[in-house]
């Protein structure tokens, strides 16, 4: 019988105390469907991007992906520039959706490659990898914009993306959703997957075993790069206009999202749905703040917080007391220490 995980009773737990205290304080207000829909629809471009830190993480060797904001906002800059310069937006709504959606995803691909090759084939360390891939990047979309807002417009199939609704479910919601269940499935089941998490584990046995280590990591950062192509999308669908400089917080809340998850920073363990319930915990949060009429000084005070908090719980393996826990009540003859 498979272990539980403790870190993700520890989301959940955290996850339902949040609800009953926002109805609580609220009235029931937090709870309307209304603003149900406003936090679900704020989660995808934040999760996404930590999915992506999840990814580096795993990889073992210090990785992580700085430049996941900053590739965002290159993919929705190059994109729009793109999509404009060959389909007007009011005459061909869907060619130019199309055209756009594509061209955030490729964007994307090709920095999270740039990022995989230059730390599997350089040996460059992957925090000052993607920090100088950050500077340029963001270098990039502030030429291509002139340091200017660029004005996407609201054609009507990607105003849907970023704002419509599936059976009252924001679509960008289901896509993230989706995103997370097909990569889940992905680290679990494939070969792809397996090998990412033993690289991440100790990297001389996976050299020793044969495993083609540059070609892991540079798919690793690939599909962290398609991450944060989705994520400018997503961003560029929610907003009329894309700028070089949006979500300046993003970075380090996606490193908040992905150390809740119970993500090791030296790599080889990270659960997809671990970090898609912290991306929503964190939302969750977020909100019960602004109904209690409390600062963002106060939000980034209690992210901050939050932080410390769940890299205590890491340090001292306080998670892994909740697994022995579980496990023995659910096996009464299970070994004592």
């Amino acid at each position: 019988m498979r272990k539980l995980d403790g870190n993700l009773v520890l989301l959940v737990t955290l996850f339902a105390v949040l609800l009953v205290a926002g109805g609580l304080l609220s009235g029931g207000t937090y709870l309307s469907l209304f603003n149900l829909q406003s936090m679900a629809s704020q989660v995808p471009e934040i999760g996404l991007l930590a999915i992506g830190v999840m990814l580096a993480m795993c990889a073992g060797d210090g990785g992580i992906d700085l430049s996941g904001i900053a590739m965002a906002n290159l993919a929705g800059v190059a994109s729009g520039l793109f999509a404009m310069s060959i389909f007007p937006v009011d005459e061909a709504p869907v060619l130019f959706t199309v055209t756009f959606v594509i061209g955030c995803a490729v964007v994307g691909l090709i920095g999270g490659t740039l990022n995989g090759l230059i730390i599997s084939r350089l040996g460059i360390t992957p925090i000052l990898c993607t920090l100088g891939t950050q500077m340029f990047f963001t270098g990039v979309t502030v030429v291509l914009s002139g340091g200017r807002a660029v004005r996407i417009g609201t054609p009507e199939p990607l105003y849907e993306i970023g704002n419509g609704y599936v059976l009252g479910i924001p679509i960008s919601f289901l896509m993230f959703i989706g995103v997370a269940t097909l990569l889940g499935l992905v680290l679990r089941h494939t070969p792809y997957g397996v090998k990412l998490m033993m690289t991440g584990s100790n990297q001389k046995a996976a050299e020793f075993s044969g495993f083609a280590r540059a070609r892991i990591v540079t798919t690793t950062y690939a599909l962290s790069g398609l991450l944060a192509g989705l994520a400018g999308l997503i961003i560029a669908a929610r907003n009329v206009n894309v700028k070089w400089d949006y979500g300046t917080t993003y970075l380090l809340i996606a490193i908040l999202v992905a150390v809740m998850a119970g993500v090791k920073p030296e790599g080889g363990y990270g659960r997809v749905i671990n970090v898609v319930l912290a991306a929503i915990i964190l939302q969750l949060l977020s909100s019960l703040l602004n109904f209690v009429g409390l600062s963002n000084f106060v939000r980034d005070l209690a992210w901050g917080a939050l932080l410390l908090c769940f890299l205590f719980v890491n340090r001292f393996a306080l998670v892994e007391h909740f697994d022995a826990l579980f496990s023995s009540k659910r096996d009464p003859h299970a070994s004592k220490n």
